[in-house]
Formats: C-alpha cells, structure tokens, sequence
C-alpha cells in the first residue's frame, strides 16, 4: 500500500544519548510478559469460548458445502445481491489459486454453523475482497491466508458498511481485517496475526463511523514486523490511519507485539473508553499526529515492558510511555465530538511509564523530518503552501504543524510498583516535551520554540490526579526531571488538585 515510515522512536532519536553502562533493569532483555490472565470483563472470553452460529440454515439461506472446494466462492458469484450464506461445520476451501478469493455481493450474509472455518492452507492470501458494501459476516472462524504486509484477509477492498460480529480471525499473514467507513466489529477475536489483528487503512478516502466493541484483539503481530523492517512502524493489535470518527469500547487489547492501540496520521474525533489494555510489548495507547479524542475509563496495565525496557537498556532518556501523544491535540477547527484531548477516569497500574506528550519541533509539512511522508495538517489544504516565506508567518506558521495541544489530563489513578516492573530508572516518568529544533535550515521551528510552546503555552493540563509510587516528572526537554512539588510549582504549575504518596505499590 505504500505507507512510508510513521514510527514514534523515530521522532525521539535526536533526544537519546550515548549509551549508559547500565540501567538498573534486572530483567532479561526482549522477554515477553507473561499472557494477560482473563479479566473480570464481558469481553474476556470471546477467544476461549467464541459464540455459537446456527446449527441449521436459517429460512432462505444457500448451505455451503466444506466437502467441495471453492463452493463458497463459486455460490456467492452465482447469487443475487443480498444473499444469506449458511456455512456448514467443516473446513471450508478455495481453489488453490493464491488470487482465489470470495467477492461478497452488496448485503450479502455469511453465517457459520457451530464448527465452521474459512481456511486459507497458507495457500490463499485472501478471504474476502470486492468493493461492495454492507456486508455481513458472523460465526466464523477465519484462518490460515496469507496476505501481504500491509494487506488484509478480511475485507481486503475495505468496502464500507460491513459488518463483523461473533467471528474469529486468527493465524493470518498481514492484517487479520482490513477496515472502511461504517464498519463495525463487534465480540470478535482477533488473534495470532502476523502483522495487525485490523489495518484501519483506506487507499481512497477516510474512513468515517468506525465502531470496534467488545473484541478480544490479542497476539498479534506474530511476524515481528519491527524487527524484520526496523523503523516500518508498522505493527500491533490494530493501527488507525485518517478515520474521521471511531469508537473503540470495551475491549480488551493484550499481549500483542509492539502497540496495543495506535492511530497514526489524521485521525480525528475518537472515543476510546471502558478497554482493558494490558501487556502489549510497546505503549497501550499510540496518538500520533491526531486531533481530538476522548480518552476515559480505561484499566491500562503491564504495557511498554518489552519496548519501554529496550531502550532504556540502550541508554535512551526519552521518557517511552504506556499512552504516548505525539504531534496530537485538540483542534476547535476540525469538526468533532469534542475539541480537546481529554484523558480522564482512567486506571494506568504497573506499566513502563504513564503518558508522555511529546512534539518534534522539526516535523511539519514538507519537513524530511515529516516520517507521514507526503501529508500534512487538516488545517492546509495545499502542502506547498508550508514553505519559505509564507511558513514563517500566520496562520501557516500555526497550522504547518501538528501541535500537542489542549490536552486535559484529570481524574486518573497512576499506580507504580518498581518491584512488579522490576526496574529501578526510567520507568517512572510522566512527561511533557520536545526536542530542539534544528532543521531543515529554512524551519521556523528551530531552538526551543516548540519546546516552550508545549511546555507552557498550549494548554496541556495534569489536574485531580492521583499518584501512587515513586513518579517523577519531565517537563520542556528530557533533562528536566522534577519531583512532584516541582512539577507542581512555578513555571510548570500542573496537577493542582492531585495528591501523590511516593512510596512503591498500590
């Protein structure tokens, strides 16, 4: 699909430093946590024990017979729009052509019987494709395609108005699902793929009303993309990229490889609330070069251990948190439910970090700074607008960069216990920051222009908050570390209202 590299370290290796002799984490380097035991949440057992279609085909629906393969395909071309498909209990086959896929007509209907699976033999690189919308799939295990990188299985055309309830995803290449507008994914577990267990991607267009609720998305990532293609930015449960309107509610988001959540480049107006998010390798939560989000109610937990640890070991200070904005804020131009980031009543406990605003004074349009290459604000319509001399004046000035802005940060309990990490440095931090900016040469970001703007001057707020353990602070650069009462004091003045009691656990 041709993404270029968007990746959140990238923007930080200006900050690191040469390489400390150690850093105090005693555990074994790249492990793995432990899998996340179930918790107590109606979405924790949509993997183990995966709702049951219909044992007999519903009045009106064609069978599809596992015994002959391609019949599932063949039927679908066969029948009229609005189709209801009845699966049998079996494994279901294609034709072992790689390109052999079906093409659901508009408001077609695929239901699987108790037993029913869609597998692909790693000879398949897709499910199902097509453009056509209003699709419905339900009760069926969808397993074994190989897709290319940055490809789906599942609605690889990313056809709007689909629908995904009750289904399971597992053991793809690629994305296990691809996404386009009104779709929605509901009590499905998306497990075990190689890349994403969704791509939340469209090559025309935005994708707009996307709903995600109620999914176990867990595993994911089995390819090790990062490592494959270091700095692809390329990984984790699911990636979002410019939808325009999303709801992602209790889910719960574990023990993938690299992000839990990440949405990456114009994205806007989304809802992410009442997820458990825990024991993902990298940061739970990535927002990145976003606007305007609601971000409350969540239990975020035992995320950034893999990623946060890695590069503390080489000696990075970038603080790597669990719920990382980079280049996202609140936007009042940009059409939405609110007009601010607003992160509030959620429970972040043990994780490697806790939230980290950050900005890279030299990524804007046009900047080879810019890892979203070729894109640009919502705000410019004309990128070649973001140029000398017009840049270095209103309202390009402004609205050639993506700010971290208006981000209210309230009502959320930070627990750390440096034992269950089992860290002793770097695992502590709550932080606002930017770099130095320093290129290109005709920026008009350069210095610590950006640094004191998000520092002091964009409206990001900590208040009401409540602390439990050793937390220390990073404000304007990282080599300002504070204690609480800094943090709270003059310039930086944040977290009036909170209370923090230093010692470990919770």
């Amino acid at each position: 699909m041709g993404i270029k590299r968007r990746h959140w370290a990238l923007a930080a290796a200006p900050l690191a430093l040469a390489l400390l002799a150690t850093t105090g984490c005693e555990s074994t380097p790249h492990a793995r946590a432990k899998p996340a035991a179930a918790p107590s949440t109606p979405v924790a057992g949509v993997c183990a024990k995966p709702a049951a279609g219909p044992a007999k085909a519903p009045a009106g629906a064609v069978s599809v017979d596992p015994a002959v393969v391609g019949d599932l395909a063949a039927k679908t071309k066969n029948s009229p729009p609005n189709t209801t498909f009845w699966l049998r209990p079996g494994k279901h086959r294609l034709d072992p052509d790689r390109y052999a896929q079906v093409i659901p007509k508009k408001g077609d209907s695929y239901l699987g019987a108790p037993g029913a699976v869609f597998d692909g033999r790693k000879k398949n690189q897709y499910a199902f494709g097509g453009t056509d919308g209003d699709v419905t799939i339900r009760y069926l295990t969808v397993q074994g395609f190989v897709a290319p990188r940055d490809e789906g299985v599942v609605n690889h055309d990313s056809a709007d108005g689909w629908v995904i309830e009750h289904t399971t995803i597992q053991n793809n290449s690629g994305a296990g699902l691809m996404a386009g507008a009104r779709q929605r994914v509901r009590a499905s577990c998306l497990r075990d793929n190689g890349q994403y267990g969704m791509n939340a991607y469209k090559a025309t267009g935005r994708i707009s009303g996307l709903v995600v609720e109620g999914n176990e998305i867990v595993g994911n990532n089995t390819d090790d993309w990062e490592r494959r293609q270091e700095g692809c930015g390329c990984t984790g449960g699911i990636k979002f990229w410019a939808v325009n309107g999303a709801d992602v509610r209790g889910n719960w988001v574990h023990d993938n490889r690299g992000a839990g959540l990440w949405a990456d480049t114009n994205n806007n107006d989304f809802r992410i609330e009442d997820n458990v998010l825990e024991a993902n390798d990298g940061a739970a939560l990535i927002y990145e070069t976003s606007y305007n989000a609601v971000i409350r109610g969540n239990t975020i937990r035992r995320n950034n251990w893999v990623e946060g640890r890695r590069y503390a070991d080489r000696g990075d200070t970038f603080p790597f948190a669990t719920v990382y904005l980079s280049e996202s804020g609140g936007e009042p131009r940009i059409r939405a439910r609110t007009d601010k980031i607003e992160i509030y009543r959620n429970v972040l406990e043990n994780n490697w970090s806790g939230i980290t605003l950050w900005e890279n004074a030299d990524r804007f349009c046009n900047s080879p700074a810019n890892t979203s290459s070729g894109d640009c604000t919502l705000l410019v319509k004309n990128t070649h607008r973001c140029a000398q001399p017009a840049i270095a004046t209103a309202p390009l000035y402004a609205d050639c960069r993506w700010k971290t802005q208006r981000v209210d940060i309230h009502g959320n309990r930070f627990v750390l216990d440096k034992s269950v990490v089992d860290c002793t440095v770097k695992c502590d931090r709550m932080a606002v920051l930017a770099n130095y900016g320093t290129y290109p040469d005709w920026s008009p970001y350069q210095g610590e222009r950006v640094a004191e703007a998000i520092t002091g001057k964009q409206h990001n707020r900590w208040h009401d908050n409540v602390y439990v353990g050793p937390w220390k602070f990073v404000a304007h650069d990282p080599s300002r570390i504070l204690d609480f009462e800094q943090w709270q004091g003059t310039p930086y003045q944040q977290d009036a209202g909170s209370t923090f009691r230093a010692q470990d656990g919770g």
